[in-house]
C-alpha cells in the first residue's frame, strides 16, 4: 500500500507538470513526447502504466479536470451529460490490481465513455437525454457495461446525445437534448454535431476520453464520427448486445464504438463480443476473435476495393468527388489497392421509416417498464410529460406523437422489415460477388452509410482531412456480414498511411 500511494503521489505531481506544459510528458528514458496525454491510445497509456509512470487514478483525474475545463466551462461543448462519482474508487482498486499482478486485459485501467441511453447499475441516470426518464437508476447494469467493466475499464461517465436518439422532433438541432442541452463540435463550436451519438463522438474528439460508445439505428455512430473527425465503427446487427440500451428497435439498433484510431476501436471490438442469451441476435456471432490480428500496413497490397461513382433508384444521383476523397482513393492506390468504379442500385425504401417507429412505439414501453422509479412508463406519459415540461427551448415532439399514433403492428412492422433487410443485403452483396470485392469504399455521402445500416452490415468511418470550413471531412469502409476483422485491418492500412486526423481547435466561427 505504501508503495501505491507514493507512485499516486508521483503521478498527482506529473498532473502539475502536465498542466504547466501543454500535456508533454517524459518517456522512459526521460525524453519529452509531442503526444498529449489527453489524445493518448490505448496501447500508449497502457505502455506508461506497465512502467509505472501513469496510473489509472491519475489518468481518471486528468480528464475529469480536462472536462470541467473544456466541456463545462471555456467552450462549453457539452459533450459530457453526467460523470460516475465513482470512477477515481473504480480506477483506485484497478491500479491496486494491476501493483498486484493482476491485469485483466489491454482495457485495465482505461476511462470509457458511455452514451446515455445504455443502462448503468451505479448513481447515474440512463435518460436518453430526456428529462422524463431522470429518476430512480437502473437496476442492472447493460450486457455491454459487464463486459467493459469485466475487462478492466473505467466508466468515467454518460455523454449527451440528440434527445431519443433524434426521434422526438424532425428538424432540432443534432446534439441537444432537453437534459443535456446543445452539445458543439469541438473543431469548430458553430460546425454541424451531428447525431444521435453526438456526445460520445464530440468528447472522443476533444480528449476527454480515448474511448467511447454509441449506438446507431441509422447513422448515428457514423455521421457523428465523420463530423467530429474519429473513427466510429457500427458492426453487424448481432456481433454486440443489445440489453439494456433503451431501444428505437431491435429490428436495427445496435452499439458501436467510437475511438481516435482503429487498433482502438478493434481492442474494444475484443471486449464487447460475446453471446447474450437474453438477446438473440447475439447466438450467430463470430466468438472468441481477435480484432487486431490482421492490423497491418500492408492489408490494402492486392485487394479489389468499389467505390461508387453514381446511385441509381430511390433518390439516386450521380456524384461529384471532393478533393478529400479523390486524395482517399489515391492513398488506396498508393497502397497497392485495385479501384473499382460502381454504379449503385440502391433498393427501394418504401414503408421504412413505418417500420422503425412501430418498432419504438411496441418496444419502449418494454423498456419503460423494466425501470422503476421513472415519471414515465408508457409512450403517452412521456409525450404529456414534455407538454408540461418544455424547456427553455420550447420545442416540439411530433414524431412522439405521430409514433404513439402509428398503426401499425409489431410483427407487420417486422414482416416489412425483413423485405427491406434482404433487399439492401442483397444489393451489397450482388456488388461484392459480381466484381470480385474485399470491400466497398465511400465518401460521406450518406447513401452508403443509410445502406449498410439497413443491411445490418458492418461500417467503418475514418478520418480523410479538413475542409475549407476546418471541420472534419471521412471515408467510409463498408462490407459483408461479419467482416469485422477484415474491414479494420483495410481501415487500418489507410489511417497508418494517411494519418489524416487532427486534434480539435476549439474554434469560434
Amino acid at each position: 500500500m505504501k508503495d501505491f500511494l507514493r507512485n499516486r503521489m508521483t503521478a498527482l505531481a506529473q498532473i502539475v507538470l502536465l498542466s504547466a506544459t501543454g500535456s508533454a510528458f517524459a518517456d522512459s528514458k526521460g525524453a519529452v513526447t509531442a503526444q498529449t496525454l489527453e489524445y493518448a491510445s490505448v496501447s500508449e497509456l497502457t505502455e506508461r502504466m506497465e512502467r509505472n509512470e501513469l496510473t489509472s487514478v491519475t489518468l481518471v483525474e486528468y480528464l475529469q479536470a480536462r472536462i470541467s475545463t473544456l466541456d463545462k466551462q471555456g467552450p462549453m461543448i457539452n459533450a459530457i451529460i453526467e460523470l460516475n462519482p465513482q470512477a477515481i474508487d473504480i480506477a483506485t482498486a484497478l491500479d491496486l490490481e494491476r501493483q498486484a499482478g493482476k491485469v485483466r486485459g489491454p482495457l485495465h485501467g482505461i476511462p470509457v465513455l458511455l452514451k446515455d441511453n445504455i443502462d448503468t447499475a451505479d448513481q447515474m441516470q440512463t435518460s436518453a437525454g430526456s428529462l422524463a426518464m431522470v429518476g430512480q437508476p437502473a437496476a442492472n447494469d447493460a450486457f455491454v457495461v459487464k463486459q467493459l467493466r469485466d475487462a478492466g475499464a473505467v466508466i468515467l461517465g454518460k455523454t449527451n446525445m440528440s434527445e431519443w436518439a433524434y426521434v422526438r422532433e424532425m428538424g432540432l438541432p443534432h446534439g441537444w437534448s432537453g437534459r443535456g442541452g446543445q452539445g458543439k463540435n469541438p473543431h469548430v463550436l458553430s460546425g454541424e454535431i451531428c447525431g444521435s451519438s453526438s456526445g460520445s463522438a464530440a468528447g472522443v474528439a476533444a480528449g476527454f476520453a480515448p474511448l467511447a460508445i454509441g449506438t446507431e439505428t441509422n447513422g448515428s455512430i457514423t455521421c457523428p464520427a465523420s463530423a467530429n473527425g474519429v473513427v466510429g465503427v457500427k458492426p453487424t446487427l448481432g456481433l454486440f448486445s443489445r440489453s439494456g440500451i433503451i431501444p428505437i428497435t431491435r429490428l436495427q439498433d445496435t452499439p458501436g464504438t467510437l475511438t481516435r484510431t482503429v487498433r482502438d476501436a478493434a481492442l474494444m471490438f475484443n471486449a464487447l463480443q460475446g453471446a447474450d442469451v437474453t438477446d438473440a441476435a447475439t447466438g450467430d456471432a463470430p466468438m472468441g476473435v481477435d480484432y487486431t490480428t490482421l492490423l497491418a500496413t500492408d492489408t490494402l497490397k492486392g485487394k479489389r476495393i468499389g467505390y461508387p461513382t453514381e446511385y441509381v433508384g430511390t433518390n439516386g444521383s450521380v456524384l461529384q468527388p471532393g478533393v478529400k476523397f479523390l486524395m482517399a482513393l489515391a492513398t488506396l492506390e498508393e497502397q497497392g489497392a485495385t479501384l473499382v468504379p460502381l454504379k449503385v442500385r440502391l433498393p427501394d425504401i418504401d414503408g421504412y421509416f413505418n417500420t422503425l417507429m412501430a418498432g419504438m412505439k411496441h418496444e419502449l414501453p418494454e423498456y419503460l417498464v423494466s425501470r422503476q422509479g421513472l415519471p414515465i412508463q408508457t409512450l403517452q406519459q412521456l409525450i404529456d410529460f414534455n407538454v408540461l415540461n418544455p424547456g427553455t427551448e420550447g420545442y416540439g415532439q411530433q414524431m412522439l406523437k405521430d409514433i404513439n399514433e402509428l398503426d401499425m403492428t409489431h410483427s407487420q412492422a417486422t414482416e416489412l422489415f425483413g423485405i427491406l433487410n434482404a433487399s439492401f443485403k442483397a444489393a451489397i452483396d450482388e456488388q461484392l460477388a459480381e466484381h470480385n470485392l474485399d470491400a466497398l469504399f465511400a465518401d460521406a455521402d450518406g447513401y452508403s452509410q443509410f445502406s449498410a445500416a439497413v443491411a445490418g452490415y458492418p461500417g467503418i468511418t475514418v478520418p480523410s482531412g479538413m475542409n475549407n470550413d476546418e471541420l472534419p471531412t471521412s471515408v467510409f469502409f463498408f462490407g459483408q456480414r461479419w467482416s469485422e476483422p477484415q474491414l479494420l485491418a483495410l481501415a487500418y492500412n489507410y489511417e497508418q498511411a494517411s494519418l489524416e486526423r487532427q486534434n480539435p481547435a476549439f474554434k469560434e466561427q
